[in-house]
């Protein structure tokens, strides 16, 4: 059997086709729609990414502001950044790129921004409204790409049993409520394992969808996967400047669908904290 590859580009470019008319007709009600991003520290990985979003920012039209802080400030250095940000108005969205360096508080920093600035979906109030199934309020954005990767490409998942291989924060915990909910495009049984779980793997072969999110790599093999299941790497890891993922490419030789090593998640998650930030755009304007 050979999998159906689910490359992310066709996903992402039609969000930011999306997202560009969006931005185009907004700015004719003189509305220029900005994002920040705050990077904190040299990463070399964070700082890639935070590249990557502002040159997606300049193809569709979005202004972007890229806020530097070192890794020898403080806290108190990233909160009154984030203040600031909370009162621009240039400034729809913005987002702190995780991980921050040791000593900083990355929660306590998220729950410092701006609910309606929050262009990541990972602000406390954002997430309580997701987990009460409130429709209107920005959700994460790796969950959204994943979601929309799923729709697609086709694959069923109102109904079916979706495994999740991981818990964080801003992808397994997330992504659990969301392919829950009696929405269009989820509706799913949905299962969360982790590395805790004794042989998770016998839970994995039931599942007709499996989604890596542990961010520990090849670590969902072709042996833990139904034959036809759709499988999606979602946890990413970087070996030197090779990216790795928690699926081994080999699954492809197992699963109905799957997503690739590169150019998979990463380009939705990208599309969607764009859509994230022209909706708030257009929240502020009353649009």
């Amino acid at each position: 059997m050979a999998a159906i590859l689910m490359p992310g580009a066709p996903v992402a470019e039609a969000v930011l086709g999306d997202v560009r008319d969006r931005v185009a007709a907004l700015a004719k009600d003189g509305v220029t729609v900005g994002l920040a991003t705050v990077l904190v520290g040299d990463d070399p990985a964070s700082t890639g990414y935070v590249r990557k979003k502002h040159e997606t920012c300049e193809s569709v039209g979005l202004v972007s502001f890229d806020v530097r802080i070192p890794a020898t400030a403080g806290q108190a250095d990233l909160l009154s950044e984030i203040r600031l940000l909370n009162s621009d108005p240039a400034v729809h969205g913005f987002i702190i790129q995780n991980p921050v360096p040791r000593g900083f508080d990355f929660n306590a920093a998220m729950s410092a921004v701006d609910p309606t600035k929050d262009a990541d979906g990972l602000h406390p109030a954002n997430l309580g409204l997701l987990a009460l199934g409130v429709a209107g309020a920005p959700r994460p954005c790796t969950p959204l790409g994943i979601i929309a990767l799923l729709e697609h490409y086709e694959v069923p998942v109102a109904g079916c049993h979706a495994v999740i291989v991981g818990r964080g924060p801003t992808l397994g915990r997330p992504l659990s409520m969301m392919l829950a909910l009696k929405e269009p495009g989820a509706n799913a049984a949905v299962t969360v394992v982790h590395t805790g779980v004794p042989d998770w793997g016998a839970i994995t072969r039931q599942a007709d969808i499996v989604v890596g999110a542990a961010g520990v790599p090849n670590m969902i093999t072709p042996d833990v996967i139904k034959p036809g299941a759709a499988v999606i790497g979602g946890g990413l890891t970087w070996e030197g400047r090779r990216v790795l993922s928690d699926v081994d490419e080999a699954c492809g030789d197992v699963a109905g669908w799957i997503t690739p090593r590169l150019g998979g998640v990463g380009v939705t998650t990208v599309a969607m904290l764009l859509h994230n930030t022209v909706a708030a755009a257009e929240r502020a304007a009353g649009a």
